[in-house]
């Protein structure tokens, strides 16, 4: 996989076949077969490995701070999200845009809108925040970190400064989004 995914990147999913990860990887390309059946699995593969990554990241970010301190759980998502977004942004375009699967139900089953929900609905428990609709409501934020991301992309402003400035901008716009109702309850 590691060889596949630094192929995919420097040439493209098109013009990277199974020999040419076969070789990158150092085995035949028999042994490509003996873990996936076609290049698509393969790139399914790397999906679910950037996936997984991605939430280990957010959660361990989260996890700085008590479980019981919503906005700072919630600060945490947002500024690593965007921070590993562009880390990781020659993958994430590789592997999400430039490869289109059949199955079009990555954004209902993506782990990290379900990690997203997850602290929306606590949040909504402890009163933190009024969310009447948690899953549409992590939809929007994760669309929203991830616009801030390709904006950042496209507008070639990813120093530390530009990511620490939008980082702040996207945090304030989740604040405002998750304010409590002005009585302080959340029913």
């Amino acid at each position: 996989m590691d060889a596949a995914e630094r192929l995919f990147v420097e040439k493209g999913i098109a013009a990277t076949s199974i020999d040419d990860i076969a070789a990158g990887a150092q085995v035949a390309k028999g042994t490509f077969y003996l873990y996936f059946p076609s290049k698509e699995a393969l790139l399914g593969a790397l999906q679910q490995r950037f996936v997984d990554t991605f939430c280990a990241r957010l959660q361990e970010a989260m996890d700085r701070h008590r479980p019981d301190n919503h906005r700072a759980r919630l600060k945490a998502w947002a500024e690593t999200g965007l921070q590993t977004y562009l880390d990781n942004v020659a993958l994430h375009d590789v592997v999400f845009h430039e490869y289109r699967p059949e199955d079009r139900r990555m954004r209902n089953d993506n782990a990290v809108i379900a990690q997203l929900v997850a602290l929306l609905v606590q949040g909504t428990a402890a009163k933190v925040w009024r969310v009447d609709d948690a899953t549409m409501t992590a939809v929007i934020l994760f669309n929203a970190l991830h616009g801030v991301a390709d904006d950042a992309v496209a507008m070639g402003q990813t120093s530390e400064a530009d990511r620490k400035r939008r980082a702040r901008a996207l945090t304030n716009f989740f604040e405002q989004a998750l304010r409590p109702e002005e009585d302080g309850s959340a029913d």
